[in-house]
């Protein structure tokens, strides 16, 4: 008999206390397959209707994988599960609302966003493991040729690709007064890049979503990005059948403030709060999360752009 999934890794749990005590092997094997458990069980927290709930339950969750992970060093699952619970707990619980709080509270959000940057390091450390696990030596050829290196990659490795070129990003938007983080830019590009070419429709336009952002930073292409993070946009909302708020709050933030675009910014921000988060379930959580992001936004509109011509404060009459 099969045994429920909501019952199997508290099982999985109880064998590994009962073989702890064995040999290395035997608790090699049980530390392998509570490993196995959590590393594939992440709609567990992602299809979740509960921010607060999963952002306090995720940091034991992190140390038990961590803790996991000590014991099989190189597990493949668990160090792609850390890259991406690590970058999605940094993001969604530490660097929004340090955002939300800058303008009240400037040395505490400082304070978030110093640990923000740290998460998504951490996160980028595992994301390399993984793929030096995968491709002996990437890390080395990575640092001296990252289009070569990057090359070496086939299309299973594009989830650890996908999510270490994520957190390496987010890091150097948090350090952007860090010139040798700065300097691995062209490590993320080629890490993004090849994910895109070995996979573009990955995880519902996941890296297409990521690109929106990332084309609008690019300095290594010519001429003006916004077309191409357009190019991003379209294909992430129909990879996505317009089910996911991401695509339209990156457009807002990334494309539509530098443009002064107030229009556009407000009928993307308010498409994302017309996403229903129940129509994708996977995805429920980082929907919720990106909607309590856009209705921010909305309200921060008269700070983001500057006013119109016409509601500007007209000079007295001499």
């Amino acid at each position: 008999m099969a045994v429920p999934v909501r019952l199997r890794l508290p099982l999985l749990l109880l064998l590994a206390l009962a073989l702890a005590a064995g040999g290395c092997s035997m608790r090699r094997f049980a530390v392998n397959q509570v490993g196995d458990a959590l590393a594939g069980g992440g709609s567990t927290f992602t299809g979740d209707d509960d921010p607060e709930l999963v952002g306090a339950a995720l940091p034991f969750g992190l140390k038990l994988m961590e803790s996991l992970l000590a014991e099989s060093p190189e597990h493949d699952g668990l160090l792609l599960a850390l890259t991406r619970n690590f970058t999605q707990y940094a993001y969604g619980w530490v660097q929004l609302p340090a955002e939300q709080r800058e303008a009240a509270e400037l040395d505490a959000a400082r304070e978030q966003f110093a640990r923000a940057k740290r998460l998504y390091l951490r996160a980028r450390g595992y994301g390399l493991r993984g793929l030096e696990g995968r491709l002996p030596g990437f890390t080395n050829a990575l640092a001296a040729d990252p289009a070569a290196a990057v090359r070496l990659a086939r299309r299973q490795d594009v989830p650890l690709l996908h999510w270490t070129a994520t957190a390496w990003a987010a890091a150097i938007a948090q350090g952007k007064d860090d010139p040798a983080l700065v300097s691995d830019l062209p490590k993320v590009e080629a890490l993004v890049d090849r994910a895109l070419e070995l996979d573009e429709a990955w995880d519902a336009g996941a890296i297409h979503a990521f690109l929106i952002t990332f084309e609008m930073a690019r300095t290594t292409r010519a001429g003006d990005p916004a077309p191409r993070a357009r190019a991003h946009f379209e294909r992430a909302v129909a990879l996505s059948g317009g089910r996911q708020a991401g695509p339209f709050v990156s457009w807002a933030e990334s494309v539509c403030i530098p443009a002064e675009d107030r229009a556009g910014f407000e009928e993307n921000l308010r498409a994302a709060l017309a996403v229903d988060p129940d129509a994708d379930p996977p995805n429920r959580l980082a929907n919720l999360l990106l909607q309590r992001r856009a209705r921010w936004l909305l309200g921060q509109a008269d700070n983001l752009f500057l006013p119109a011509l016409d509601d500007a404060p007209k000079e007295p009459a001499p």
